[in-house]
């Protein structure tokens, strides 16, 4: 539990500010570009993200299974062989696959979206394709060493701080949607070398290429599933931006991309926990422990959904508000703002049960899933997106993401018998209806639509609220083992901090 709370806390650290950062970026090129050109710019990066996706045929998750493993057995030419075999193939597919699409970008752009203007776009990404898809893979190699600080250094810090910088710049020399790719593709060939140096110092690269075990057949049968369903779910993740841009208008897209990107705060917690949780769940099935796994399973569910209540909340009490930040075109999001803060409270909710299907080998059963979620997602965007828009989009997306978690809880409590919930799960429930109620009272007070600083302060109000009465509620014993580990962790860095200056003081007016 302290191990998946330190690796979650790494990423959740990282995720945090990459949030901030995407919150940052959009900021500025949705101002500067407006939704019409925004939609265009991020249509482009959803055409890349799905190839990408395609080209790491589904390597990415692999190897955090098979390299925890065999990190976890001392299996250094296991390794070297998992090492070879996910980054080559991955880079070797990528590079093909960007070759051909460059060619084929003409037709497709015509075709599918009616904008020719995507095409120098598109031809463009076709250069940061293969780094987007090492990034990916490398990124889960990290994870499988269990080094979530790596993860989080690179896919979070390096990532965003060179996306920041670059943006930053071209404010001053040219900030348009082709500068704004050149940006996008410069940060992610950057996380690609940074991870290259990182991994080279848990596992020194520079060593025969022979003196590995390849286990081709377990590795790639073990990732065929994953790769279809990899591709499956990029395509759904993108899939609202694709299907809004044929079946309604360029502006719908950009609107949406802003009301998801918000959403992305209540996804932050979640995905750190599910990327710490992974390599220990492919351990503790490894030995059959299956009653630490319903502990594990039990208690971070309740962190993933105490952490994103009061963001839900947050976002179904002041959405417009949140929205105007961006601009009044903006605005008309609202509502699938709030729609969308359910559907990852749903998700949030229903903890890891997707990560304890992945790392328990059940790749047939994800893959099932994977189909579901894209067939319901697919259809009811098609049924909804042209007569809601964006709201139908938001639906969509929040009624797929419900069912999908829903019946795999179901699945875990028939494969294992193990459920997310114990009593402890009452204590946020009532901590958020507290949370509402103080809003209300508030509200009838002073209204949040007045001025954006005050809607500020209900935001901040609503969160007191709910972390006070989480105290008074008294918190669990794992969340003080955790944060007693935090505090002596904190305390000794800063003790080791204070005598090192007090060594350097010491030794600078002794020598003077």
């Amino acid at each position: 539990m302290l191990e998946t709370a330190k690796g979650g806390g790494f990423l959740a650290a990282g995720t945090f500010f990459e949030f901030g950062s995407r919150f940052i970026i959009a900021f500025v090129v949705a101002r500067v570009l407006g939704a019409e050109q925004y939609g265009i710019y991020m249509l482009a990066i959803s055409v890349a993200t799905v190839m990408a996706a395609i080209s790491t045929a589904g390597l990415d998750s692999t190897m955090v299974r098979y390299v925890a493993m065999q990190a976890g057995n001392r299996d250094e030419e296991g390794v070297w062989g998992t090492l070879q075999i996910g980054v080559g193939a991955s880079f070797l597919v990528s590079a093909l696959l960007s070759l051909g699409l460059y060619f084929l970008i003409e037709p497709l752009a015509g075709a599918l979206f009616d904008e020719p203007q995507l095409v120098p776009y598109l031809q463009l990404f076709c250069l940061f394709i293969p780094f987007m898809t090492l990034s990916s893979v490398m990124v889960d190699v990290a994870r499988g060493f269990k080094r979530m600080d790596y993860s989080a250094l690179a896919q979070n810090g390096v990532l965003f701080t060179t996306r920041l910088i670059l943006v930053g710049i071209l404010i001053f020399v040219r900030l348009d949607a082709f500068t704004a790719i050149i940006a996008f593709g410069l940060s992610e060939i950057a996380v690609s070398v940074s991870l290259v140096y990182l991994l080279n110092k848990q596992f020194p690269l520079r060593r025969p290429l022979r003196q590995a075990r390849y286990e081709f057949r377990e590795i790639f049968t073990f990732a065929l599933p994953f790769w279809m369903s990899g591709i499956l779910t990029k395509f759904r993740k993108n899939i609202q931006d694709l299907l809004l841009g044929t079946l309604n208008t360029v502006v719908s897209v950009g609107i949406f991309s802003i009301v998801s990107k918000i959403n992305l705060v209540g996804h932050v917690v979640y995905s750190s926990v599910v990327a710490s949780v992974k390599p220990i769940l492919a351990e503790l099935q490894d030995r059959e422990n299956w009653e630490e796994m319903r502990s594990l399973y039990q208690t971070t569910t309740r962190w993933t959904f105490t952490a994103n209540l009061p963001i839900f909340l947050i976002m179904v009490l002041y959405p417009e508000q949140l929205l105007l930040v961006f601009g009044r075109s903006f605005t008309d999001g609202a509502t699938a703002l709030a729609v969308l803060a359910l559907g990852e409270l749903v998700n949030a909710g229903t903890g890891i049960c997707g990560s304890i299907i992945d790392m328990t080998g059940r790749t047939k059963l994800k893959l099932a899933n994977a189909i579901l979620w894209v067939v319901l997602v697919s259809v009811s965007n098609v049924l909804l997106i042209p007569q809601w828009g964006v709201l139908g989009a938001a639906v969509a997306a929040a009624g797929s993401i419900s069912i999908i978690n829903f019946l795999r809880v179901l699945e875990v409590w028939i494969l294992y018998r193990l459920l997310p919930y114990n009593a402890t799960f009452l204590k946020p429930i009532l901590a958020g209806l507290v949370a509402v109620l103080v809003s209300l009272i508030v509200g009838q007070l002073l209204p949040a639509d007045t001025h954006f600083l005050i809607a500020v302060l209900h935001m901040l109000l609503v969160v007191v609220a709910y972390a006070g009465m989480l105290l008074l509620l008294g918190l669990a014993p794992e969340e003080r083992k955790v944060l007693l580990r935090t505090y002596k962790q904190v305390n000794g860095k800063l003790g080791s901090a204070q005598g090192a200056v007090q060594r350097y003081l010491t030794t600078r007016l002794g020598t003077r």
